[in-house]
């Protein structure tokens, strides 16, 4: 016979997924200071670069690099939950990055109310501009400046 707990009594389990690195016993000291990865040696001063990486000579960004730039510039300006980014293009010496955002989040999430944010960089990664250039709900699969 087998007596079930309450759910307030339940241990709670996290699901573990594929990228989940094997969990350690809650009871074992720790030999890695809070926040650093087992198994990855500590970073040395020399590895880490204050500046943004930098992959063009003459200190321009590549596309990945201004993707990610443009999706933290937008994450601060609007403190609304990034999607993703949906297009890097270079333009006039610089990025031009669209960025999609949840503005409302509703139930079903597929009422949710998303956004396309177009941010301008340049070549250093610096922000010029931002605006958003369309609203629209996360179940319209098309295309349309309405809402």
């Amino acid at each position: 016979m087998t007596i079930r707990r309450p759910a307030a009594e339940q241990p709670r389990v996290r699901r573990r997924f594929r990228t989940d690195a094997p969990s350690r016993s809650q009871d074992q000291p720790s030999e890695q200071p809070p926040g650093r990865p087992s198994g990855r040696p500590p970073e040395q001063p020399s590895e880490r670069s204050p500046e943004p990486e930098r992959g063009r000579p003459g200190g321009g960004l590549t596309a990945v690099t201004a993707g990610g730039v443009g999706q933290r510039q937008i994450a601060e300006l609007t403190t609304k939950h990034v999607e993703g980014v949906t297009s890097v293009a270079p333009a006039d010496g610089g990025w031009v990055i669209d960025v999609e955002v949840v503005e409302d989040r509703r139930i079903p999430s597929s009422g949710d109310i998303l956004a396309l944010y177009q941010v301008q960089i340049d070549k250093e990664g610096s922000l010029l501009s931002y605006r958003r250039i369309r609203r629209y709900k996360r179940s319209n699969a098309e295309y349309s400046e309405a809402y």
